[in-house]
């Protein structure tokens, strides 16, 4: 086993998040008021998510009662903290050896039910939650005949080359 699927997933998931925040900058304007929100929200549970699974992995308690914020956030701030936490990803993964990836790490659910996952387990949770979530602000998008941005593995690759 080796950190690099890992690596992969991660900018990937970096990569596809800059770029629908970059669709949600030029376009936000053209949904209206609940589609607007709906998107918001659902950013917002993708950030809250990645926050509280970051928190795990530093073995560090997090302030969330739920998978999402109390308070809808201000799309600027939520843009830039999502890059941030998708930048400290990045950087995590790049610290991890590959038994380091195996470790187990025990945390607690927002429900109060605990769990046990590997650091391996932990980002591909994220790397997939954020690819479904990303996938449903998309439809949003294209039903408004609005491109959503490019989101696959292929294109990625496609870009990083």
């Amino acid at each position: 086993m080796t950190t690099q699927p890992y690596s992969h997933l991660i900018r990937l998931k970096q990569w596809a998040d800059r770029g629908l925040y970059q669709v949600v900058e030029d376009n936000l304007d053209r949904l209206d008021a609940e589609e607007r929100t709906i998107v918001i929200r659902i950013l917002d549970h993708i950030h809250v998510v990645d926050r509280i699974f970051q928190h795990h992995l530093q073995g560090r308690p997090h302030s969330f009662a739920a998978p999402r914020s109390d308070v809808l956030p201000d799309i600027a701030r939520l843009a830039n903290d999502a890059r941030s936490v998708d930048d400290w990803y990045v950087a995590y993964i790049d610290r991890l050896s590959a038994a380091d990836v195996e470790a187990p790490v025990d945390f607690v659910y927002t429900n109060g039910n605990p769990m046990q996952m590997t650091r391996g387990e932990i980002l591909l949770h994220v790397c997939l939650h954020g690819t479904y979530h990303r996938g449903n602000a998309g439809i949003l998008f294209q039903k408004k005949g609005i491109a959503p941005n490019r989101d696959a593995v292929t294109d990625y690759l496609e870009a990083a080359a």
